[in-house]
């Protein structure tokens, strides 16, 4: 399998631990009744709760486009050394994403979250040039 794609699916075990990470802190915050039912009224959440929810929400954003590099890397052929080192790159810094949004590392959050990002339009220019 291409580097790549291992990537894309370790940025999907790590979207499925950043859920696991958000749902056991609403658990503390409200419960799992509330957090297993339809959530038809507001609960207040921890500062942290929030947090972890947020950055889960910026992850499937980022993880769309991140796909999209992926899947444009892997079908045009033009798989190399720097898409795998931008994809390598994107992952690192998904992961340092989630304690820099949990913890509020400002402007340490913003810097990472860019990282990522260019990371992956590098990934989709590299498969067009």
């Amino acid at each position: 399998m291409p580097a790549e794609l291992t990537v894309l699916a370790l940025a999907a075990l790590l979207q499925a631990v950043q859920l696991l990470l958000a749902g056991v802190s609403m658990n503390r915050d409200v419960g799992p009744a509330y957090n297993a039912g339809p959530r038809d009224t507001p609960a207040e959440f921890s500062p942290l709760t929030g947090r972890l929810r947020r950055a889960v929400s910026n992850h499937f954003e980022a993880l769309i486009l991140f796909t999209i590099a992926v899947v444009v890397v892997t079908l045009s052929g033009k798989a190399n050394g720097v898409t795998v080192s931008c994809a390598w790159i994107y992952l690192v810094a998904r992961v340092l994403y989630v304690p820099a949004y949990a913890f509020g590392w400002t402007p340490g959050r913003s810097v990472i979250f860019a990282v990522g990002c260019a990371a992956t339009l590098v990934m989709i220019l590299v498969a067009l040039f």
